[in-house]
């Protein structure tokens, strides 16, 4: 334990965010970041508990916190780097937009603030890439076995590494025209600069992993190609499916899934093509159906597009509001009020709201009909029930409408249909160990599980790239 007074002689430091009136002219990252002398004493908090619940408890991939915690207290950064690598393939993704869910499990979160793990986690791993520490590997067994990955995103990006570290020839497959998924498509800018991404993989490159890029497999390259050409296939395509709003008036111009408008947005950003103007927030009242943190992703991005007025409206029941540094449910993940630096910048928010039609003229938006609702205490065992609420409906103005309402499971096409795969009862790829019910095929991330963190599709990314390692070296 690196200083065993640290959590009583130092507070909890956050580093923020930019101001709101800088911050909201551009897409850059919002976030300000400690120094290291600053996340040195941020980790002389960790007070090396006996059972380290932020490791085996809070972080899906199982980090090991308090051993990096103590190297970064000592100024042993090189070793901290090696611990964390250890465990996450992309620690750099995951120190920017994980929720910190082991922050939330920290023993000190019983009763004070935890430490700030994921910022320690982000200093280690900018450490390791501003000394040059983070080089191209380079295998040198070589079994002769190859692996096709379908997708890009975290899962798929995580297990390409684990199976290029093992030899394996690994070539991963993306629909989109650049290499990231979720991670580039989906997530804005200022939450993850894609100058990260492309620097992790150009030494993915470099290490020997193919991309290949615009490539709808089932369409431009068939199942049966595959299964011929690689000795065993891993699906990392995502949920795909969004949840929709079957509502009189949904096929109106002007409202679009999330996933589409913020693809649309990151696309602009990057130049990768230019933003439709039917797709701008420019002048708009804009109503985001959604109140997570695909919906709060939304908010910030029309704000940044100029929205005229930004309106966040969630079913669910608003929850408890919580100002406290620890955590009322610890270990387990609290469910209470937040607000993202997007809200920050400008967004009426509304809870326990059903939106029953659209009205447009001319074949666009132009107002929402909505009512409240309220929620009965559930049952056990069952799920709970919403009714609404006589006498509460009102309308509102609204040129825009973007659906954040989460997705219902992978893409149902031809890629799927062509290798006979067996589906779960919610839609989801059926698994079990991460093969699915085709021998050779697997499936990992978003695709099998559903929509979940990228934390967690790192975590299966990694685990399937296990399971094929040794289904190929038998």
């Amino acid at each position: 334990m690196g200083k065993a007074t640290g959590f009583l002689e130092y507070e909890r430091k956050a580093a923020g965010y930019r101001p709101v009136k800088e911050r909201i002219k551009d897409y850059k990252d919002v976030s300000l970041y400690l120094s290291d002398e600053e996340v040195r004493k941020q980790a002389a908090r960790c007070m090396n508990c006996g059972i380290p619940y932020c490791h085996s408890t809070g972080c899906p991939v199982g980090n090991l916190i308090p051993e990096w915690n103590d190297l970064v207290y000592k100024g042993r950064w090189e070793e901290a780097l090696q611990r964390l690598l250890s465990t996450n393939p992309l620690p750099e993704i995951t120190g920017r937009v994980c929720p910190a869910t082991c922050e939330t499990s920290c023993t000190l979160s019983i009763n004070s603030a935890p430490v700030t793990i994921r910022q320690v986690e982000l200093a280690i791993i900018e450490y390791g890439f501003e000394k040059g520490l983070l080089k191209p590997v380079v295998s040198s067994r070589k079994p002769g076995t190859s692996v096709a990955i379908i997708g890009s995103g975290p899962a798929g990006l995580s297990a390409a590494i684990i199976l290029s570290g093992y030899g394996h020839d690994v070539t991963v497959y993306e629909k989109s025209h650049e290499i990231g998924g979720i991670l580039r498509y989906g997530i804005p800018d200022f939450k993850l600069e894609k100058w990260v991404l492309d620097r992790r993989i150009d030494i993915m490159g470099k290490s020997g992993i193919k991309f290949e890029t615009d490539v709808n497999i089932g369409e431009d390259i068939s199942a049966k190609w595959l299964r011929k050409s690689y000795n065993a296939l891993l699906i990392t395509a995502g949920a795909g499916q969004p949840r929709d709003l079957n509502i009189p008036g949904r096929e109106l111009e002007g409202v679009y899934y999330a996933m589409d408008y913020l693809s649309a947005s990151n696309c602009a950003v990057s130049g990768e093509s230019p933003l439709d103007k039917n797709m701008s927030a420019r002048n708009r009242n804009v109503l985001v159906i959604g109140g997570g943190d695909t919906g709060s992703d939304c908010v910030g991005t029309a704000n940044r597009q100029g929205a005229k007025k930004v309106y966040q409206f969630e079913i669910l029941p608003r929850p408890a509001e919580w100002n406290q540094p620890w955590n009322f449910s610890w270990p387990d993940w609290p469910v209470m009020l937040r607000t993202t630096s997007s809200h920050e910048e400008g967004a009426e928010r509304r809870w326990a709201i059903t939106t029953r039609e659209i009205r447009g003229s001319k074949g666009r938006v132009e107002e929402v009909h909505c009512m409240e609702v309220e929620w009965d205490e559930p049952e056990k065992g069952k799920n709970p029930q919403f009714r609404e609420m006589p006498g509460s409906s009102f309308v509102l103005e609204a040129d825009m409408v973007i659906l954040a309402m989460g997705f219902v499971h992978v893409q149902h096409g031809t890629l799927l249909e062509d290798l006979g795969v067996e589906y779960d009862s919610r839609g989801n790829i059926k698994t079990e160990d991460y093969s699915t019910s085709v021998k050779g095929v697997y499936a990992a991330g978003d695709s099998a599980t559903g929509a979940s963190l990228v934390v967690n599709a790192i975590k299966h990314g990694k685990a399937a790239a296990e399971k094929i390692n040794a289904f190929l070296s038998r």
